[in-house]
């Protein structure tokens, strides 16, 4: 019998980031049809008792085994013939992890198989994916730039030469790294550490940095504004 009426699902859009890996997205396999054995953002359905947020971290939990910390809405996509099997609105959402933490991940439910992939080299898409994956990267891409969300990528001790390899890798694009470095430490929520990095080949050591999410939170409700 066909089905009637509006159904509601999540889809996530999960960045990745490892030093030597740059930028990648979580994507799973889809094991049954629409789509089967092609490659999807990992999301489905919204239960009647869950709130969206319980439903994308569900999801997230059953198709690839990962929980992730920072998660934000993104954007309602709902073009009527956007699936297949019937009307389906879908409420996307966006988030960062640093994926050298998750290299093993274990597909479940409805997907064959979880893989990051490089965001510069994604496989061909399920339904909309492809749409939702440049809102979210055109969303990220211009975050960045007013509020130092990035640093859930990064290990939780970090040189500046790794936060200026994240910025360039997420913006896709070269940086003034000079005034990069200038404008960052401005802002005091970045904390120099006793240790050093010491960089391959030539090179002076390197301070070692951590984000303290602290210091900023006290910065903003001040009015500070973040800018790069």
């Amino acid at each position: 019998m066909e089905q009637t009426g509006i159904r509601l699902t999540v889809d996530a859009v999960v960045f990745g980031y490892a030093k030597t890996e740059g930028v990648s997205i979580l994507l799973v396999k889809r094991k049954y049809e629409p789509f089967k054995n092609t490659w999807a953002l990992p999301g489905g359905f919204v239960l009647e008792d869950e709130s969206l947020e319980q439903a994308v971290t569900r999801e997230l939990k059953e198709e690839t085994g990962i929980a992730v910390n920072y998660l934000e809405q993104l954007y309602t996509f709902g073009e009527p013939a956007r699936d297949p099997r019937q009307r389906i609105v879908s409420v996307a959402y966006f988030g960062l992890i640093n994926s050298s933490m998750y290299k093993e991940l274990h597909a479940g439910t409805d997907a064959d198989k979880a893989e990051w992939f490089n965001i510069t080299n994604l496989p061909h898409m399920a339904f909309d994916h492809t749409a939702i994956i440049q809102a979210a990267t055109a969303r990220l891409r211009a975050k960045i730039q007013y509020q130092p969300v990035g640093f859930e990528l990064l290990d939780k001790k970090f040189s500046f030469a790794d936060l200026e390899k994240l910025y360039t890798a997420l913006l896709g694009r070269d940086i003034d790294r000079r005034n990069f470095r200038k404008k960052i430490l401005s802002f005091d929520f970045l904390e120099k550490l006793p240790e050093v990095t010491h960089p391959e080949g030539q090179g002076r050591p390197s301070n070692m940095f951590r984000f303290n999410k602290k210091r900023y939170d006290q910065l903003t409700k001040k009015g500070f504004f973040f800018e790069i």
